[in-house]
């Protein structure tokens, strides 16, 4: 089940942003043919590498002829391949966008880069908190008077990488269906993350968004938008940006129109903000959720993620699933009519060769062949 049914996939196994776009495909139904390198290939336990969910998982050694033109034999069948190798890697393999699409004109070839296929910085190593540090989004992220933040790497690998690479192959992919021809998405992090700028930009060519951290107003410059520790050293989250939800907030923490009235005096965000602290001191996080949570002050608890499966919220919205005992976050988005299955648990390397070579084509005996030459495990 799910939207993508029938969209055949070959991932050649990469790290972070290309094996989280395709876990998205396959979380949508798409079959997902991971492509390892090697059945020792794992950081950690393979079991607990949630980013494979509900892929298949072969491995082909790329460095043989056979297993060349064993994956060139996929591409055939495939309507996406995704790689997240430097540029110029997959070239040098003979599995190219041109050997490729040769092989398959309708195919749409994905390509996972930091700094992109081109530019002085192409071929430079790199991981998300260099890719965001350049696009702009880094250096706009933390408190006033304090070094940058790096945001987990949500923005560079996962938001600006694998969500851009996944919309750019899919939209590659419904052109394809009307043309006849498939073509090269070339997604990279730097690009993405500053794709997810444009407002802030935007913003700043108003005049309403100073280049400097923690003085804006989605920077926790603002007293109404920013976490407050709580009577119980926990925190909450408050983003009362307009009018009627600020009037909310000052009428729920019964605060001082005296003090707190005018909410745009950016002159005096600091002040209110020291004298909000205050306030959202004197209860704990619970009493503030039993006062706030629903409300329109736009309020919620800070929830650890040991938390957050467990709110009301999330079990009725079935945003959080268990599979063996272990919880991760259910697939999104959510669709009325193809509704997916929930995924099947990540495969170790390799394990499935012989069905999902057989499944695309190949015959026992090939399948033999490739592991007698050392070209399949």
């Amino acid at each position: 089940m799910g939207p993508l049914k029938g969209v055949k996939v070959i991932e050649v196994a990469g790290l972070g942003p290309g094996p989280f776009c395709a876990m998205l495909l396959a979380d949508l139904g798409a079959d997902v043919l991971r492509v390892e390198r090697s059945a020792k290939f794992a950081i950690g336990n393979p079991k607990f590498d949630f980013l494979n969910r509900g892929k298949r998982s072969v491995v082909l050694d790329l460095k043989k002829k056979e297993g060349v033109e064993a994956l060139l034999r996929l591409v055939e069948k495939a309507d996406i391949l995704t790689e997240g190798y430097r540029p110029g890697v997959m070239e040098r393999l003979g599995l190219g966008p041109d050997d490729c699409l040769a092989r398959n004109p309708k195919l749409v070839y994905g390509r996972m880069t930091g700094f992109g296929q081109d530019g002085p910085m192409a071929k430079a190593a790199g991981h998300d908190i260099n890719y965001i540090a350049m696009s702009g989004a880094l250096h706009a992220i933390g408190r006033a008077g304090e070094k940058p933040v790096p945001p987990l790497n949500l923005v560079g690998d996962f938001g600006g990488g694998a969500l851009y690479l996944g919309f750019g192959l899919l939209a590659a992919l419904l052109e394809a269906r009307g043309s006849g021809k498939g073509q090269v998405v070339d997604a990279t992090m730097i690009d993405g993350a500053a794709s997810l700028m444009t407002m802030m930009y935007g913003m700043a060519a108003q005049g309403l968004w100073r280049d400097e951290r923690g003085v804006n107003l989605l920077d926790t410059g603002a007293h109404f938008y920013d976490t407050f520790e709580t009577k119980d050293g926990k925190h909450v989250a408050i983003g009362s940006i307009e009018p009627q939800f600020y009037a909310e907030l000052i009428r729920l923490a019964e605060l001082d129109p005296a003090v707190f009235g005018n909410q745009m005096d950016i002159s005096r965000w600091s002040e209110m903000k020291a004298a909000l602290a205050e306030v959202f001191k004197r209860k704990t996080r619970d009493e503030w959720c039993a006062i706030m949570e629903g409300t329109d002050v736009c309020f919620a608890p800070v929830l650890s993620m040991m938390e957050a499966p467990k709110h009301p919220h999330n079990i009725a919205r079935g945003t959080f699933f268990e599979q063996n005992g272990h919880v991760q976050p259910a697939p999104a988005p959510r669709f009325s009519r193809t509704r997916p299955d929930l995924p099947s648990e990540p495969p170790v390397p390799g394990q499935h060769t012989d069905a999902a070579l057989a499944d695309w084509g190949f015959s026992a005996a090939e399948i033999a062949g490739l592991k007698a030459a050392g070209a399949a495990d």
